[in-house]
């Protein structure tokens, strides 16, 4: 990859005003903390080239390239938003995932909207990045499904397809846009249909190779040989429950759909295939006394944040569960509260590399996964909830990770870089009360304001009969049928 001077040509211009002060700091000796940081409202997912200079991220209306080759002071190469805003139904909005293609990093691909935007148009975007400074729209191929998740590897695009109705994964060919293949829980047994759609939403997919992952939310994780892209079978799964049971327990109410356990959120193994981490995301509840509305006297919490197991998957047919890596406490650990709950992360080395909303991020020694250890922490609740952490160079002495947030309050969304060396934040802000005895305090902190003016603290940006997506089962159900009825319409 290009050096900066090479990165920067053409590429700042009128982006300055983007860019927040980056905060140098020595990497050591001397208190945990970023080495810098930029601003990029709208900051959702990030991803890192292989030779860790740029960073890549999805910024809800577009997306935006980073140059991170001098990580105490990342600068905004390129800022494209509303992308096909020539597209009849154009702009693609709610963009909240990009990714390299594995084999491929001089590909970039872009989609959305991650949730149900009635009249809106919805693909992938195919985006050459072989200058990151001027990234070229190569194709689009549009989908009447909103995609909230997607990988890219061997030129082709592993897509969530949540249509309200089967709750696919579709595999994509980038360079045809010929959809080569669907694959659905009730393609292995029909009675998924009578579990409710919220339930089994496929929310991620990784691919190692010629492994997919699936997280399908409650109905668990599901082990996929893609060897055959266009006939995708299954050989192993992670806590998948009887959809019998489930299509039960989905009767009792969508709060299910937000308490533990399930919730299976997002997927990723080590380099080897045979470390599977689960991150799961979820929330508490007020049950009894006053709670709803009220001062909470007397009501009591169930549920509560999820973290990361850890799973032996060497044998996909029998995962064997190591460790649980547990996630930060929360003042208030409801849907509308402080979220600490796992998001997104990554395996690299030995080590891996988490976020955890506004309970910051987090580097683990995993060489040993049956005894994780936590190398590093730190998070600033007040400015920064973080979306994922990914690694850009490894080295105590020269390496770093990025952290992407998508703001607290006025704070927008911005790419911070952190050293790749154990350390301890100085002084760390307290996630809990200072009255607190350590447990989950039943303290309300009210609803707070997102960067983009949102209320509430939501993955996606609704209700939370909507876990991990801001959409429940029977309004996304009835918005994406007509959404479809009018695509249809304007295609014909």
């Amino acid at each position: 990859m290009r050096r900066r001077d090479f990165l920067r040509t053409g590429a700042l211009a009128g982006a300055t005003a983007l860019l927040s002060a980056a905060t140098p700091t020595a990497a050591h000796p001397g208190p945990y903390q970023p080495y810098g940081r930029v601003d990029v409202p709208g900051t959702k997912e990030a991803v890192t080239s292989p030779d860790g200079n740029v960073a890549y991220l999805a910024t809800s209306t577009g997306y935006a390239t980073v140059d991170v080759s001098v990580p105490d002071r990342p600068e905004l190469l390129a800022d494209v938003r509303e992308p096909l805003s020539d597209h009849e139904a154009g702009p693609l909005r709610g963009i909240y995932d990009a990714k390299l293609d594995a084999t491929d990093p001089e590909t970039l691909v872009v989609v959305g909207p991650a949730n149900p935007l009635p009249g809106a148009v919805a693909g992938v975007l195919v985006v050459d990045v072989s200058d990151p400074a001027a990234p070229e729209r190569v194709a689009f191929h549009e989908t009447d499904y909103p995609i909230h998740n997607c990988f890219a590897r061997d030129g082709l695009a592993y897509l969530t397809k949540n249509d309200g109705e089967t709750n696919a994964l579709a595999i994509l060919d980038l360079e045809s846009g010929e959809t080569l293949s669907e694959w659905t829980l009730t393609s292995v047994d029909g009675a998924w249909a009578d579990v409710r759609n919220g339930r089994r939403s496929v929310h991620d997919v990784y691919v190692h190779e010629t492994t997919a992952y699936l997280a399908h939310w409650d109905a668990g994780t599901w082990i996929l040989d893609v060897s055959d892209p266009a006939n995708p079978t299954r050989v192993g799964g992670v806590e998948v429950p009887d959809p019998t049971d489930l299509a039960a327990s989905s009767a009792e109410g969508r709060r299910e759909g937000v308490l533990p356990p399930g919730n299976h959120h997002y997927v990723a193994t080590d380099e080897s295939g045979s470390l599977l981490g689960v991150g799961k995301e979820s929330w508490a509840q007020r049950i009894g006394g006053n709670g709803d509305g009220g001062d909470g006297s007397g009501a009591r919490l169930v549920g509560g944040p999820s973290g990361i197991d850890l799973w032996d998957v060497s044998d996909p047919a029998a995962p064997e569960r190591l460790s649980t890596i547990d996630p930060p406490p929360s003042p208030d650990p409801t849907y509308g509260g402080v979220w600490t709950t796992a998001h997104n992360f990554e395996f690299a080395g030995g080590r891996l590399y988490s976020s955890w909303y506004r309970g910051g991020v987090k580097r683990h020694d995993v060489s040993d996964p049956r005894n994780p250890e936590q190398l590093s922490w730190w998070r600033m609740p007040d400015e920064a909830s973080f979306w994922t952490a990914r690694l850009a160079k490894p080295g105590a002495q020269e390496g770093f990770f990025v952290g992407a947030s998508r703001g607290v309050g006025d704070v927008p969304g911005r790419l911070y870089t952190f050293p790749d060396h154990a350390g301890q934040q100085a002084s760390p802000p307290s996630l809990l009360p200072e009255d607190s005895t350590g447990t989950e305090s039943l303290v309300v902190t009210g609803t707070e304001t997102a960067a983009d003016g949102r209320t509430a603290e939501t993955d996606d940006g609704a209700s939370a009969s909507a876990p991990g997506f801001g959409v429940g089962a029977a309004a996304g159900a009835l918005g994406l049928a007509a959404w479809r009825l009018r695509r249809r319409a304007r295609r014909e």
